[in-house]
C-alpha cells in the first residue's frame, strides 16, 4: 500500500487538548501466526524513536490477558484467529481498557471484516500490504486520535454507517457459506496468485491450500479457478 492510499479522519475535538506524548506509543502486537509477528516486530523496530512494541499475543485469552496486563497505548489486532478473532478480543478487552485504541492489521480486505471490527470499536483498518514505516505512521495516528483507513476500506464503512442507522449490512447467503479463511485464499486466488503465493501470504501449508479451494469449489458448485475468480469478483472480493 502506497503512503497517498493511507487517509484518516479529523482528530476529534473532546481530544485536542489532550497532553503531548513524551515517548514512542507502546504497541501489543495479536497474531496467531509467530512468524508474522516477529516480522512486524522487526518492522517497527526500525522505527522506535515512534513505536515500541512492549508485547504480544497469539490468542484471543492471551491477548486479553496482556491488554491487562501491558495497558498499550494501541492494539495492532488480527481479525482472524481460530478462538474468535480481532472481534472477539475487542468484545471482551475494550470494556475494561476504554483508554486503549485498537487498530485492524489483517490480509482480509473485505467489506464484511472491515465493518465486523469497526463496529465493535476498532480506530482503523490496514491491510498487511502496508510498509513498515507507514504500519508505524498508523499506529501514531490512531494514539493521536485519528481514523486510519485506506479509501477502499474507509468507503465500506461510510457505505456501512451513512443515512443507515442501526441498518443490517446486506447479506449474500452463496458467501456466508465460506469460512473467513477459506475467503482469505479466495480472494488471493482470485488476484492471481498460485498456491505457492497464497500459502507464504496466509502462512499455511501448499496442503492447507489446496484443501480449502476444494471446499470453495464444492460449495460454490464451481469447476475451476476462473469460474472462481469470476464469481469473487461479482461479490466485490477482488
Amino acid at each position: 500500500m502506497s503512503e497517498n492510499e493511507q487517509t484518516g479522519a479529523e482528530q476529534p475535538a473532546e481530544n485536542a487538548a489532550a497532553p503531548a506524548r513524551t515517548g514512542p506509543v507502546r504497541v501489543f502486537l495479536v497474531d496467531d501466526h509467530a512468524l508474522f509477528r516477529t516480522g512486524v516486530k522487526a518492522e517497527l523496530d526500525a522505527a522506535k524513536d515512534q513505536v515500541e512494541v512492549v508485547g504480544e499475543a497469539g490468542s484471543v485469552d492471551e491477548a486479553v490477558a496482556g491488554i491487562a496486563h501491558f495497558k498499550p497505548d494501541v492494539v495492532l489486532l488480527d481479525v482472524h484467529m481460530p478462538d474468535g478473532g480481532g472481534a472477539e478480543v475487542l468484545r471482551r478487552a475494550r470494556p475494561a481498557q476504554p483508554e486503549v485504541v485498537f487498530l485492524a492489521l489483517s490480509v482480509s480486505d473485505a467489506a464484511e471484516d472491515v465493518i465486523a471490527v469497526i463496529r465493535n470499536g476498532a480506530r482503523g483498518y490496514v491491510t498487511k500490504t502496508i510498509s513498515g514505516r507507514e504500519l508505524a505512521d498508523a499506529v501514531c495516528r490512531v494514539a493521536e486520535g485519528d481514523a486510519v483507513f485506506s479509501p477502499r476500506l474507509a468507503g465500506f464503512v461510510l457505505d456501512a454507517f451513512a443515512d443507515r442507522p442501526g441498518a443490517a449490512p446486506i447479506r449474500d447467503p452463496e458467501l456466508d457459506l465460506l469460512t473467513p479463511r477459506e475467503r482469505d485464499v479466495l480472494r488471493l486466488l482470485a488476484r492471481g496468485y498460485a498456491y505457492k503465493e497464497i500459502a507464504s501470504e496466509l502462512f499455511i501449508s501448499i496442503k492447507t491450500v489446496e484443501t480449502h479451494v476444494s471446499s470453495v469449489l464444492r460449495k460454490t458448485q464451481l469447476s475451476n479457478r476462473y469460474e472462481l475468480s469470476r464469481w469473487a469478483s461479482d461479490r466485490r472480493l477482488v
